[in-house]
């Protein structure tokens, strides 16, 4: 049976940009955070994300928000809760149950070689604390796949960089940029930027909102350039087509045709192979 390796990268000129899966959906019908979709994008060598949330007694729940009410069957801050808390608790829509860091740890130890799981960290370092620090070096000190810890908190992610300096590590300044843009403009922009990746965190990759870049391209300044200077590769969040099945529309496709010629290392969609087909679809016949 022929494997389908659609939705990983789309090539253009030579040059390859992986699609990664955003909160482990490989397309937008999938449920949010699947374990069987993080499972098969693991046996094909898949770029996937999730978010992970601090636990009372120091492991993490693949979960976005702060609290359960919005993604669960239950209540609560998660932070307050301890695994035992939360084995009953289920996924919304599905029944599903949580996936736990402990299941991750497993999981990761049969993964294709050329597989990248990021770790995407929503709580800060005052939250996570050295406990938390403790079980990640405990549980992902041996990982057969590639994993790299992301967060906006760069004190956890020196914090990582010491106890587990395997890992792969990233930051996304995304928020603080924007604001800097809005009140200093460009200039302070690359500064900021530029300090921020030359900085203790030491990061291997930069992410970074899609509409950000082409916003500060028109003006003239190329950020995913700007990282490639100093050796780091850049992730373009999130863009997602609002008609799958029907492809780009005009305006899609001027946005993404200009993201992909500054050639991101990587492009984080909920739409992986509808956005392939509808690339190889728009660009079919050119050389």
């Amino acid at each position: 049976m022929r494997v389908d390796t659609q939705g990983l990268e789309i090539v253009r000129g030579g040059n390859a940009t992986r699609l990664k899966w955003h909160c482990l959906r490989r397309q937008t019908r999938d449920p949010l955070f699947s374990a069987e979709v993080m499972q098969a994008g693991l046996a094909l060598g898949a770029s996937m994300e999730l978010d992970l949330r601090v636990r009372a007694d120091g492991g993490f729940v693949v979960l976005h928000d702060p609290d359960l009410e919005g993604e669960t069957t239950g209540s609560g801050l998660i932070a307050e809760k301890s695994a035992d808390d939360l084995r009953a608790v289920r996924m919304k829509g599905d029944s599903r149950r949580l996936i736990f860091s402990e299941n991750l740890a497993a999981m990761l130890q049969s993964a294709h070689p050329e597989a990248l799981l990021q770790f995407d960290m929503k709580d800060d370092y005052d939250c996570i604390g050295e406990k938390g620090i403790a079980h990640l070096a405990v549980h992902f000190q041996n990982i057969a796949a590639s994993v790299i810890v992301s967060g906006a908190s760069l004190d956890l992610i020196v914090a990582v960089k010491e106890k587990l300096p395997q890992l792969k590590r990233g930051i996304d300044p995304t928020n603080k940029l924007v604001e800097i843009y809005r009140n200093q403009g460009l200039k302070a922009v690359e500064t900021d930027l530029l300090a921020d990746m030359r900085g203790p965190t030491e990061p291997d990759t930069i992410y970074l909102h899609w509409p950000l870049i082409l916003q500060a391209a028109k003006e003239g300044l190329d950020l995913i350039a700007l990282c490639r200077s100093e050796d780091k590769l850049v992730d373009a969040w999130t863009f997602t087509l609002k008609d799958p099945q029907n492809g780009f529309s005009d305006g899609e496709w001027r946005d993404f045709s200009a993201l992909l010629a500054m050639k991101p290392s990587q492009i984080t969609t909920d739409e992986a192979p509808a956005t392939e087909r509808a690339w190889l679809k728009r660009t079919a016949g050119r050389a």
